[in-house]
């Protein structure tokens, strides 16, 4: 039992005495190794601080205030520009040529063009208005039921039409109109789709 507190206790001096030594070895380490980013700086000698001071004693902040710009770096003023001396009297002016307005092509004049009144140019000369107005009729109906009835189918198709009524021969007839149409191949086309819906049409022409 003394043998083994005896090995115990000078294991435990050794262990503390090994760990002793890495703690001062691991001290001496860091303290003597550079670190890095900041060993790697030179250091500034007093030489170059007193240096540095003298320059900065006679610094003005403000001498870039001073300069304005556009001054001359000499100091020297730039010469004005001398103005035009005055016309002496009977001195004759420079002539100045008027420039002439360039002659237009026989035949070309751009009014007349746009007028449609020139004979070979490229422009369409305006057609004539047509003096006559075109209704397409859809009917002529002895009663006003059966009128109203094929005005009801053609509103159906998306037309819009209207009920006259028209002595004839002693009778009231009552006419179905779609228009009127200013041009004549507008109320042929509405006459055709009324065909293609199977509604028996004829185009009615009107002095304006």
């Amino acid at each position: 039992m003394k043998s083994q507190r005896g090995g115990f206790v000078m294991g435990l001096i050794v262990g503390l005495l090994v760990g002793l030594a890495l703690a001062l070895a691991v001290a001496l380490y860091v303290t003597k190794v550079p670190v890095p980013f900041v060993n790697k700086v030179p250091q500034r000698t007093p030489e170059q601080d007193a240096a540095e001071l003298e320059r900065n004693k006679n610094w003005d902040p403000n001498a870039p205030l001073s300069t304005r710009p556009g001054k001359a770096a000499s100091g020297t003023v730039p010469a004005l520009a001398t103005p035009p001396a005055p016309p002496v009297a009977g001195a004759s002016a420079p002539a100045v040529a008027t420039p002439r307005p360039a002659a237009s092509a026989p035949g070309r004049d751009p009014a007349a063009i746009l007028a449609g009144q020139v004979p070979g140019s490229r422009l369409p000369a305006t057609p004539a208005a047509d003096p006559f107005l075109y209704f397409v009729q859809a009917g002529a109906f002895n009663r006003p039921e059966d009128a109203e009835q094929q005005r009801a189918r053609l509103a159906m198709m998306g037309y819009e039409a209207k009920v006259t009524e028209r002595e004839q021969s002693g009778k009231t007839m009552y006419r179905v109109r779609i228009g009127p149409f200013d041009r004549k191949d507008d109320a042929d086309g509405a006459k055709d789709k009324l065909a293609g819906g199977g509604v028996d049409a004829a185009l009615v022409r009107v002095q304006k």
